[in-house]
């Protein structure tokens, strides 16, 4: 009998209909005459960087950014930043179901590869089977943080096998993750610029943790990447998030996209000024606007340097990458939400400014728009951007939060950090008469520092719901209300009095997460609530399980507790 391959994510036995099951399809491979040679083993792996797989990071644009403090989107919001969801939402189905897909497809590698022994050699058949074991332990990080218990599967299973599988306790999971990622670290190469590394491997390892909250093993891990010596900052932040960026030292794991392959525009029409023809629907919330410090590496409620009217002056840099600061250039025009209209660099003249509150009632509803990644193929609707799913500045901040939780706090902490602020500022870590060097020993104090540089060198790259979530801060972000500037009236009276950009008074308040609260300068009527959002602690920390699971499997596939 052929092998039946069953995945516990639906319990669809792959076969064809009316075709015998004691013969192989003559027409494609299967695992009774496949992974016999060394291109067939990699046709295989390369399906594991198909970005369906790794759906928490491709599925869309920013796709869990959605559901963070770090995104407005009108009065629009996702069902989880709702605080609406089901064990029917499709979120958490498609999760599941994609990500246990590429396990099936790893484990069916792992399975099969002694086919290869007679025609592979040894050691690269090793570093095939790495890779593979690197996959399945990605995948798995995934479920164990969003679902918590999870059906443990590392070989076929038959249908009576599916029947009575349930969910396995994370810390067996977690320890076959940890066990899964040493045996590639073990066979993977140091480099290689076609496929997984030794450091993708190490930095994964070091983000499950981080995740875990298993500090003294993301510190291990994390130091064990930076003492490999093949990864750097690149020079340019902006530049980094360019789709001309193909290649960079500080690229660890990323998955390239092409819209001239797939036919497919993967530039963002919903996060373009209506200047260019975008709408305006989605955009960097207030929250993460005045989460960034001043030059003086003091949060804006505490700087001297911060002027409300001019919020751009006096910033750290990456605020005018994430975002285009009033009065500069974008794409072809002057970009100023203030103003009825701008200048067009084209022609050198004035036109109407569709991108304010003031021309129209769809414009950006908090006067910014997305700069980060938006190159001119983007502006142009015709983007490939590549997914970012790890970067070596993620790593150092890995390593230095784990020192930090710790209480390990020495030199390499602070140079953690460091590195990360000196490049915003175009310095090296040493130039400290450049940017607002991190000299703090004190655990909270660093803690806040570091819970801050993580949310601006990282934001919109899909780390900040993680984040969130591991520190239980969601319960507090995501139950305060999206602001935004007030209608035209109030707009153009805000500007006749001086208040704006943000109204004279009471400023935003940065907490010593860094989360920052406007219900101070709400009171003042100067700025208007848009929606009100809503997180349930006592479900929401977790994803239910897909009900259809619950289903089949009642006896053995228990609800996440409140679904």
């Amino acid at each position: 009998m052929k092998k039946i391959i069953i995945s516990i994510l639906s319990l669809l036995v792959f076969t064809t209909s009316c075709q015998k099951l004691d013969l192989n399809p003559l027409s494609e491979g299967s695992s009774e005459n496949w992974y016999k040679t060394e291109d067939e083993v990699i046709m295989a792996l390369n399906d594991l960087y198909r970005d369906a797989l790794w759906y928490v990071e491709g599925a869309r644009l920013y796709n869990t950014d959605r559901w963070t403090d770090d995104w407005n989107q009108r009065e629009y919001l996702y069902d989880w930043v709702a605080g609406s969801i089901t064990s029917e939402w499709s979120d958490s189905r498609n999760t599941w179901a994609n990500t246990y897909k590429g396990i099936t497809r790893a484990n069916t590698i792992l399975s099969n590869l002694e086919n290869g022994q007679a025609n592979i050699p040894e050691t690269r058949l090793n570093q095939l089977r790495a890779e593979a074991y690197f996959f399945r332990a990605s995948f798995y990080s995934y479920l164990v943080f969003m679902y918590g218990d999870v059906p443990l599967l590392t070989d076929y299973i038959t249908i009576e096998e599916a029947f009575t599988t349930g969910r396995t306790d994370k810390a067996i999971v977690l320890e076959q993750i940890y066990k899964d990622f040493d045996t590639a670290i073990e066979f993977l190469p140091i480099s290689d610029s076609q496929r997984i590394t030794k450091g993708a491997a190490y930095a994964f390892k070091a983000r499950v943790a981080t995740w875990m909250l298993d500090y003294e093993t993301a510190r291990n891990a994390a130091k064990a990447c930076m003492d490999l010596g093949v990864y750097d900052l690149h020079p340019d932040y902006g530049d980094l998030f360019l789709s001309t960026t193909n290649q960079s030292p500080e690229f660890i794991f990323i998955i390239p996209r092409s819209e001239q392959l797939t036919g497919e525009n993967m530039g963002g029409n919903s996060f373009l000024p209506r200047t260019l023809g975008g709408t305006s629907t989605a955009q960097p919330s207030w929250e993460l606007f005045c989460a960034y410090t001043c030059t003086d590496g003091l949060p804006i409620d505490e700087s001297p340097l911060f002027d409300p009217q001019k919020p751009f002056m006096n910033r750290d840099p990456r605020l005018s990458e994430l975002v285009p600061a009033f009065g500069t250039p974008f794409h072809g025009f002057i970009y100023d939400p203030g103003a009825t209209h701008v200048l067009d660099l084209a022609t050198n003249k004035m036109v109407v400014n569709r991108e304010t509150q003031l021309s129209s009632q769809f414009a950006s509803y908090n006067g910014l728009v997305l700069k980060k990644g938006v190159d001119d193929a983007y502006a142009n609707k015709r983007a490939d951007p590549n997914i970012i799913i790890m970067r070596y500045a993620d790593v150092l901040l890995m390593y230095a939060e784990a020192k930090i939780e710790l209480n390990e706090i020495d030199d390499s902490t602070l140079d953690a950090i460091n590195q990360v602020r000196a490049r915003a500022y175009e310095a090296s870590p040493g130039q400290t008469a450049f940017y607002p060097a991190v000299t703090e020993t004190g655990q909270a104090e660093l803690r806040t520092i570091l819970r801050t540089e993580r949310r601006t060198e990282l934001a919109w790259e899909n780390r900040r719901w993680f984040d969130l979530i591991r520190w239980r801060l969601a319960e507090i972000a995501i139950n305060r209300p999206v602001y935004a500037l007030p209608v035209k009236s109030g707009l153009e009276e805000n500007i006749a009095s001086g208040d704006y950009f943000f109204p004279k008074g009471p400023l935003p308040e940065v907490d010593e997460n860094g989360l920052v609260d406007f219900s101070a300068m709400s009171q003042t009527g100067k700025i208007r609530t848009v929606v009100t959002r809503n997180f349930d602690k006592s479900r929401q920390y977790l994803f239910p399980i897909p009900s259809r699971e619950v289903i089949i499997n009642p006896d053995n596939m228990k609800q996440n507790p409140g679904y």
